[in-house]
């Protein structure tokens, strides 16, 4: 890929927690100077710096409940009727 795009790139902008969606191909400049590419129609990029494959999401961002929690809360709601 070039550094010069040939067509308008469009970004999508999701409520937070969440990825920020880029139509691809895309071409990314991390912090450290390396790059690294993609070249899926569309490209979810991590905003939350939890993911293990970062640039890429891996929706490390949603929240985790465990096994106990779950079952705390469905013993704390009514049953349903």
């Amino acid at each position: 890929m070039s550094n010069v795009p040939t067509a308008r790139r469009r970004v999508t902008l999701q409520r937070r927690p969440g990825p920020l969606l880029v139509e691809g191909p895309v071409e990314v400049t991390l912090e450290d100077g390396t790059t690294v590419s993609s070249d899926r129609f569309c490209v979810a990029l991590c905003t939350c710096r939890r993911s293990r494959i970062y640039p890429w999401c891996d929706t490390s961002h949603r929240r985790r409940t465990t096994a106990a929690a779950t079952d705390d809360q469905r013993h704390t709601q009514p049953p349903s009727t």
